[in-house]
C-alpha cells in the first residue's frame, strides 16, 4: 500500500508539472518565451530538519538553469526515494522555481523485543540489520521482520508471528518495538524413505542428523525442521551410500510438507541406489621428475577386490600428497582417474601424481572472530603467508581450526590474489560459548556418593588460553584443582601450564590409612609429527599418610607421617585412532617415566608402558584390545606406599578397588606393588535403540597382576600370579554425564583377593 500510494504521488506530481508547462505554452506559444518560462530559476528545498539542503539537492537530477523536463523531474523524485532518508517526497512548480517537499524518515532512539523467550535480545539483535541511531525505514523493518521469523524457523517454530511496532517521540525519533509471538514448536513428525532396496530405513534414519520426534528428544532441538539440515542431510545419505560401495547412488528429492494446522512435518527422501561397486586395477602413476612411485606406494591401503569407499579414496589422495611433499615436492597435485565398468561392477582406480600449479598464499584473512585473536585462528593452520599453496594442508589447518572447539561453524575458500600466481585465502568463523559452569552429583564405585563443582573457561581473553577450577567432594575423596594452559608457549607449538591441588583419600576400606597431597604440577607438551607428541612435567608436593589404624600392617604404621616429593615425569604418545572422543579405528601406544629425586624424601624410578587397538567389525560392533605393564625401583631406599602401583576396579573388573597384589596375610590391608601388568579385550554391541540415546552394550574380559620386586617380608602375601575376570556391561553416554554399569565375574583369583560382582559410575552436569 505505500509503495502504491508514493507511486500515485509521483505520477500526480509529473502531471500536473506538465499541464503547468502547457498552460504557459498556451499563454506564450513564442519560442524564446516558452524557452524562458521553462527554465529552472531556483530550486526550494522545504521540510528538511536534521539533513542539509544541500544534501537533498545534490540527489537530484535537475539544477538551476535546466529545463522542467518531466522525465528528469521524475527521476529525482524515485532518487531521492531510493535514499531511504525520506518517508514522502514531493516536487511542484511555483512559477519559474522548483520547489522540493520532504518529510524526513525518524531516527530509532531505541530497539526492544517482547514476547521473546527461546531467542534472548541479544541473538535477535545481532540478526537484524536495524540498529539505535539509524534512519528509520519501513523496508528495512520489514526486512527485519523477514530475519527474525528465519531465525525462529531454523529452530523449529514455523508459526512465529512478529509484529513491529513504533513509539513517537519528541525531536522526530521513535522507539522500535519487535513483538514476538513464539508460537509452538513445528516438530517432524514422520520421515519416510522411498527407493532404498539395500538398507533398511532405520539404518538411513541414524544416518541423518533430522529425527522423528520422540519423548527422549526433549534437549535437542534435531526433531525439529531446518531447511539446512535437511540439505546437510542428503549430504549424509550420499557419503553414506559412497562409503559401501554405491557409486551411482542419488537422491532424487527431499519433499517436505506442513500439516495444515503449521504443528507438524512430514519429510520423504527418494533415493535410486544403483549398483554396487568392487575395487578393481589400483595403479600409481608419478609425472614427477626423479619421484619414484615405489617410495610411496606403501601410502596406499587400498586393495583390489574389496569394496569400494570414497571415504577411503580422499584419504589415499591426502597420504600421497603428503609423502610427496615431505621428499621436498613444494607443487603436488594427486588426482585419481576413476574407470567405472558397470557390467562387471568394478572401479578402476589410477592415482595420477603430478606436478600442480605454482600457486603461492598471498593472504590469509580471518573474519567472524569477535573476541578470538586472529592469531589464534592464523597458529593453527599449516600454511603461511608465501608458501607453495598445498590443497591438503589447506584441509588439515581447516580441521585443526574446528578441533579448536571455538567455533560453531568454520568456513573455508580461496579467492584470486594480486597476481596469476597468487591465492588469498578467506576463513570465516561463527563463535560460540567456551564457559563452562558445571555442576555435578553421581555415583562411583570408587568414591561413592559425590558432588562436583567447576568453573572453566577455554578461550580465556580470546587468547586460546584455557583456565580452569573445580571442586569434587565424595565420600572416600575430596579433590580442589586449579590448572592452567597457553598452548603456544613462547609463541612455538608448545603447550604449557600449571596445576594447583589438594587432595583427601579414605583408604580405610582397603588399607586402613588416609592419605593427603597438596602439589604443583608443571607440564609443557609438543606434536613431534602428525602422530607423535611428547610431554614433559615437573611435580612438588606434600604428601602424608595420616589417620593410621593401630591395627594396620607394620608396613603401613611405618610409613604414617609426610614427605615431600619432587619428580620428572615424560609422557610419549603415538595415537593414530580415527577419534580421540569415541574411536572405531586405530591404535594408540604411551610410554611413561618419572624419575624422582631432585630433593625431596622419595627416590626412585618408574616406568609404564600401555597401549590399546581399535577395530570397527560392522556398524555399532567395535572390538577393542588393551594391555600395559609397569614397574617402579627404588633408589638407594625401599620405595614408599603413595609411589606404588595398586590395581583393582575399574583397570580390573570383577575385582574392588586395591583388590589384587601384595596384602598383608593378618590385617588383609593392600599395600600396593612395584611390578604391574595388565590387559583386555572388549567387544562393544548395539541393544537395537536408537543412536542417539547413546546406549551400548559390552563384552568384556580383563587379565592382571600385581607384585613387589624384591619382597622384604613373609607375613605378606605376595605370589605374583595371574588374575582374570569375564563380564557384561552398558553404557550410556547420557545428556546429563556417561554413566557406565559394569558386571564383572572373577575367574582366576588367590584366596586373600577382594572381588566385587558389580561395578558403577555415574557422573551428571546440569
Amino acid at each position: 500500500m505505500i509503495a502504491r500510494g508514493d507511486a500515485v504521488r509521483r505520477t500526480l506530481t509529473v502531471f500536473m508539472l506538465v499541464v503547468a508547462m502547457g498552460v504557459a505554452v498556451l499563454v506564450d506559444p513564442s519560442p524564446a518565451r516558452a524557452q524562458s518560462a521553462d527554465m529552472i530559476r531556483s530550486i526550494t528545498v522545504e521540510g528538511v530538519a536534521r539533513i542539509e539542503a544541500e544534501t537533498v539537492r545534490s540527489y537530484l537530477l535537475v539544477r538551476e538553469g535546466d529545463t522542467f523536463d518531466p522525465m528528469r523531474i521524475d527521476r529525482s523524485l524515485k532518487s531521492l526515494f531510493s535514499t531511504g532518508l525520506f518517508a514522502d517526497v514531493n516536487l511542484r512548480r511555483e512559477g519559474d522555481a522548483l520547489v522540493v517537499t520532504v518529510v524526513e524518515n525518524p531516527v530509532i532512539n531505541r530497539i526492544a523485543f517482547e514476547g521473546n523467550k527461546r531467542l534472548d535480545d541479544e541473538e535477535l539483535m545481532t540478526e537484524i540489520s536495524l540498529k539505535p541511531r539509524v534512519i528509520y525505514t519501513r523496508t528495512k523493518v520489514q526486512s527485519d521482520v523477514n530475519r527474525i521469523q528465519t531465525l525462529y524457523q531454523k529452530s523449529g517454530r514455523f508459526s512465529v508471528v512478529v509484529e513491529p511496532k513504533i513509539i513517537q517521540l519528541p525531536q522526530n525519533r521513535v522507539d522500535l518495538v519487535f513483538e514476538v509471538d513464539e508460537g509452538e514448536l513445528t516438530e517432524v513428525q514422520n520421515i519416510r524413505v522411498i527407493g532404498n532396496k539395500v538398507f533398511e530405513d532405520d539404518d538411513l534414519l541414524d544416518e541423518i542428523r533430522t529425527k522423528e520426534t520422540r519423548w527422549y528428544r526433549f534437549l535437542t532441538s534435531d526433531d525439529t525442521y531446518d531447511p539446512d539440515r535437511i540439505t546437510f542431510d542428503r549430504e549424509l545419505l550420499r557419503r553414506f551410500y559412497l562409503r559401501n560401495g554405491y557409486a551411482d547412488f542419488q537422491v532424487l528429492s527431499s519433499v517436505v510438507e506442513l500439516t495444515p494446522d503449521r504443528k507438524q512435518f512430514f519429510i520423504t527422501f527418494t533415493l535410486e541406489e544403483g549398483k554396487r561397486y568392487r575395487y578393481g586395477d589400483i595403479t600409481l602413476n608419478a609425472n614427477l621428475r626423479d619421484l619414484n612411485v615405489d617410495d610411496i606406494r606403501d601410502k596406499m591401503d587400498i586393495v583390489s577386490g574389496e569394496w569400494y569407499d570414497s571415504e577411503q579414496i580422499d584419504d589415499t589422495i591426502e597420504e600421497l600428497t603428503e609423502a610427496v611433499g615431505t621428499l621436498g615436492y613444494a607443487f603436488v597435485d594427486v588426482r585419481p582417474k576413476v574407470t567405472r565398468d558397470s557390467e562387471a561392477g568394478v572401479i578402476d582406480i589410477a592415482f595420477e601424481v603430478e606436478e600442480g600449479p605454482r600457486v603461492f598464499v598471498e593472504r590469509i584473512n580471518v573474519t567472524g572472530n569477535v573476541r578470538t585473536m586472529d592469531e589464534v585462528v592464523r597458529r593453527e593452520f599449516r600454511l603461511v603467508e608465501g608458501d607453495a599453496f598445498n590443497a591438503s594442508k589447506l584441509r588439515r589447518s581447516r580441521t585443526r581450526v574446528e578441533d579448536l572447539d571455538f567455533f560453531e561453524k568454520v568456513s573455508l575458500d580461496q579467492a584470486p590474489g594480486s597476481a596469476p600466481d597468487k591465492v588469498v585465502i578467506n576463513v570465516d568463523v561463527e563463535e560460540k560459548s567456551t564457559g563452562s559452569l558445571s555442576l555435578g552429583a553421581g555415583y562411583s564405585t570408587s568414591t561413592g556418593a559425590l558432588m562436583e563443582v567447576g568453573v572453566k573457561e577455554r578461550n580465556l581473553l580470546g587468547r586460546g588460553q584455557e583456565l580452569g577450577l573445580s571442586l569434587r567432594l565424595s565420600q572416600r575423596q575430596s579433590q580442589i584443582n586449579l590448572g592452567f594452559t597457553e598452548p603456544y608457549f613462547l609463541s612455538r607449538e608448545l603447550a604449557a601450564g600449571f596445576d594447583v591441588y589438594h587432595t583427601d583419600t579414605d583408604n580405610q576400606s582397603s588399607s586402613s590409612y588416609d592419605a593427603k597431597a597438596t602439589g604443583l604440577n608443571l607440564r609443557m607438551g609438543y606434536p613431534i609429527t602428525s602422530h607423535l607428541s611428547q610431554a614433559w612435567r615437573y611435580t612438588i608436593k606434600q604428601a602424608s599418610v595420616t589417620n593410621v589404624d593401630p591395627r594396620a600392617s607394620l608396613y603401613i604404621r611405618n610409613q604414617a607421617g609426610e614427605k615431600i616429593l619432587s619428580e620428572v615425569g615424560h609422557v610419549l604418545t603415538y595415537d593414530r585412532r580415527n577419534s580421540k572422543i569415541n574411536p572405531s579405528e586405530g591404535y594408540v601406544a604411551r610410554m611413561m617415566n618419572d624419575l624422582a629425586g631432585f630433593g625431596g624424601d622419595s627416590q626412585y624410578v618408574r616406568t609404564f608402558v600401555n597401549g590399546k587397538y581399535y577395530h570397527k567389525i560392522s556398524d555399532g560392533w567395535v572390538a577393542s584390545v588393551r594391555g600395559g605393564t609397569g614397574v617402579i625401583y627404588g633408589i638407594g631406599e625401599d620405595v614408599g606406599l603413595l609411589d606404588r602401583f595398586f590395581s583393582g576396579g575399574d583397570n580390573l573388573r570383577g575385582f574392588a578397588d586395591a583388590g589384587i597384589g601384595p596384602r598383608d596375610s593378618s590385617t588383609r590391608d593392600a599395600l600396593g606393588g612395584e611390578f604391574i601388568y595388565e590387559g583386555g579385550v572388549e567387544l562393544t554391541v548395539p541393544l537395537g535403540l536408537p543412536k542417539e540415546l547413546g546406549i551400548s552394550g559390552k563384552v568384556f574380559s580383563d587379565v592382571g597382576s600385581l607384585m613387589t620386586v624384591n619382597p622384604s617380608s613373609t607375613n605378606i602375601r605376595d605370589d605374583g600370579s595371574l588374575r582374570a575376570s569375564a563380564g557384561v556391561g552398558v553404557t550410556w553416554v547420557s545428556p546429563m554425564g556417561p554413566i557406565s554399569l559394569d558386571f564383572g565375574q572373577a575367574l582366576m583369583k588367590e584366596n586373600y583377593d577382594q572381588t566385587e560382582m558389580m561395578r558403577v559410575n555415574f557422573g551428571t552436569t546440569f
